[in-house]
């Protein structure tokens, strides 16, 4: 062989298939399916882009003074939406940003909507819009890899080396 030519490549072939995301991954995210994974980046983009653009937008345009329980609002969820920026990346490391809003989207449907569904007065009530909106989260809690969060936070296991 000549010096310039070169010996073709070998590529390894794809690891993707439907198949493969359904099966728990070791080599890349602890065990964990590739569908969690792929649907949880999904959430997180959707908070960031949802949620991020409407807190900063107030922040930065906001005029005055500020009534400092509605500016603790606001800065919270700019901060949690920036979270949910790294959550697209590191979806494992910030999977307590997923479950923080599993929690408090599932306290506030608890706490706030039930009574009013149960009271039958939830339709045409200021919280039947956000009522229709935080019952999404039914896909997230789908999707969290239950068995690692139990393994990670509440039995503390680290990586075995």
């Amino acid at each position: 062989m000549n010096t310039t030519e070169q010996a073709p490549l070998k590529q390894k072939p794809s690891k993707f298939s439907i198949k493969n995301i359904f099966v728990p991954d070791y080599e890349n995210y602890e065990g964990v399916r590739k569908i969690n994974i792929y649907v949880m980046r999904l959430f997180f983009a959707l908070m960031f882009v949802f949620v991020a653009t409407d807190s900063w937008t107030v922040i930065l345009t906001h005029e005055g003074a500020w009534d400092p329980t509605r500016a603790v609002a606001w800065c919270t969820w700019a901060a949690y939406s920036t979270l949910a920026l790294l959550g697209m990346f590191h979806t494992l490391r910030m999977l307590p940003i997923m479950l923080f809003m599993i929690f408090y989207k599932g306290l506030w449907l608890a706490v706030v909507a039930y009574p009013l569904w149960s009271a039958g007065t939830l339709k045409g009530s200021p919280a039947e819009e956000m009522a229709y909106m935080f019952s999404g989260i039914i896909i997230p809690i789908l999707f969290v890899p239950w068995k690692y969060v139990f393994k990670k936070y509440i039995l503390f296991e680290t990586k075995k080396k």
